[in-house]
């Protein structure tokens, strides 16, 4: 029984592991992606807010930062689903 339990095991796991570590990563590319565009939203209204007194170019700089950051790293774990794919 023991030895059934085990074959089943080291043929099934990898095959559901897979597909499961492929979506992880395209949810988290979602949600940095999200994060992106809600940053690079930000850095627009800052952008547009420097001719007023309470605008400021750290917000500008720190928000395009954020948006650089996180909209690479979306693209990287879709980059990285995709190879999970096809190997």
């Amino acid at each position: 029984m023991f030895r059934l339990t085990k074959q089943f095991f080291t043929h099934v796991v990898p095959e559901v592991m897979r597909p499961l570590r492929i979506l992880w990563n395209e949810i988290i590319g979602f949600l940095f992606l999200c994060f992106g565009v809600w940053f690079g939203a930000a850095t627009f209204r800052s952008v547009r807010n420097l001719d007023q007194p309470n605008g400021s170019l750290a917000w500008v700089f720190l928000s395009a930062l954020a948006a650089a950051v996180m909209l690479y790293y979306g693209v990287s774990s879709f980059l990285r689903a995709r190879k999970i794919g096809r190997s």
